[in-house]
């Protein structure tokens, strides 16, 4: 009997063992993490709209590192009229000061990549640079006449960075523009007057006759050289 209860439990650990073998593994899913809701008041709201602005501004600007403490130590003296580490006076110039470096580095980097640019490109075969600096490639000779600088010329254009980002199209529109030559950026102006009427030059224009350091918007850094295609379709004075 003992010989028998012997071998029927070995026979259920066996059984048993096996299977725990044959059964599927389990699939792990992973824990969904709870979605936190935040609700806000309209203090809440306004407070943190004035630090996402601010912040989102002088970061743009080029404040890339700040001390966040001392942030919120300005607004707690500020809004508990507490006496200020430093003057407003202080603050502004302090303020004026930074984002100059911080522009001036910028536009540095920026004009250095440009005259890079320029220097390889001029010596590609049909480029032509002129002793301003400006350069250009012929796409299409015109028969007409030449502008003179008292003109006004209507063109197709398409301005881009050396980068190949686009930021202005007239073809894009379906219009073109009507322009005094005088009344547009130095680049264009020196070669509106060497193109004859019905012409397309492609520009390559250093960014002291373009924008210069103070650049155009958020579409052109300070700094930046331009490429610019134009087609110049007629002279349309008044």
């Amino acid at each position: 009997m003992k010989k028998l209860l012997i071998v029927l439990t070995v026979f259920l650990l066996v059984s048993h063992s096996y299977a725990q073998t044959k059964k599927p593994a389990a699939k792990h899913t992973p824990e969904k993490k709870a979605v936190q809701v935040v609700k806000l008041t309209p203090a809440d709201s306004l407070s943190y709209a004035m630090g996402v602005q601010t912040a989102t501004y002088y970061k743009s600007q080029g404040a890339l590192k700040i001390n966040t403490a001392m942030v919120k130590k300005a607004y707690d003296d500020v809004y508990n009229n507490d006496s200020l580490l430093i003057s407003p006076e202080t603050c502004n110039m302090t303020i004026q000061q930074k984002l100059q470096q911080y522009m001036s580095e910028k536009n540095s980097k920026v004009k250095e990549e440009g005259v890079k640019f320029l220097e390889e490109n001029k010596k590609r075969s049909g480029v032509i640079t002129l002793p301003s600096g400006l350069q250009y490639e012929v796409i299409k000779e015109g028969t007409g006449p030449m502008p003179k600088s008292t003109d006004t010329v209507k063109a197709h254009y398409a301005g881009s960075l050396i980068d190949g980002t686009e930021f202005d199209n007239s073809y894009k529109r379906g219009e073109p523009i009507s322009i005094p030559v005088t009344g547009v950026i130095q680049g264009w102006v020196q070669a509106l007057q060497l193109m004859p009427v019905g012409s397309k030059w492609k520009l390559f224009i250093p960014s002291d006759l373009g924008y210069g350091d103070r650049g155009a918007g958020g579409a052109i850094p300070g700094g930046a050289a331009l490429i610019f295609d134009i087609e110049l379709l007629e002279i349309v004075n008044k």
